[in-house]
């Protein structure tokens, strides 16, 4: 249902997330989230837990990522264009990606649905989690 295609509003939407990523917290929460790398269910999990230091940061940069790509899904902004522009939200789906099936089941149904649907209907998502999935081996190889 994505836009087919990206005009002036896609822009000033896009510009407007990008503004909302250099706020304090936020930056804060990104910052935490990028250094997350969970390398089983138990890590995962248990940042997704009120009383875990990092719970705050998961839910907003989640709950954030989960907004921009649902503006997509429903057709306010065009997908590709941006996907293009803010495939951050994309690096940290490709971490949950090995837990989201269990999630899904046990917690959560409808977790990272905005960011599936990104990833299934927009070829630039495709293309730029498959880039991000290839990177995130070679890093977990290194540590």
């Amino acid at each position: 249902m994505s836009k087919e295609r990206p005009d002036h509003h896609d822009a000033e939407l896009v510009l407007k997330l990008y503004d909302l990523r250099r706020e304090t917290v936020m930056r804060q929460s990104r910052n935490a989230m990028g250094a997350f790398w969970p390398k089983n269910w138990d890590e995962f999990f248990a940042v997704t837990q009120p009383a875990h230091p990092l719970n705050a940061a998961w839910r907003q940069t989640g709950s954030y990522w989960e907004m921009a790509y649902g503006m997509a899904r429903h057709g306010i902004v065009n997908a590709d264009y941006l996907v293009e522009n803010t495939g951050e939200g994309l690096f940290l789906y490709a971490k949950v990606l090995p837990y989201i099936e269990r999630y899904r089941k046990e917690v959560s149904p409808l977790a990272f649905g905005n960011t599936e649907w990104i990833v299934t209907n927009s070829a630039s998502g495709k293309r730029i989690l498959e880039t991000i999935q290839a990177r995130l081996r070679k890093m977990m190889e290194q540590k």
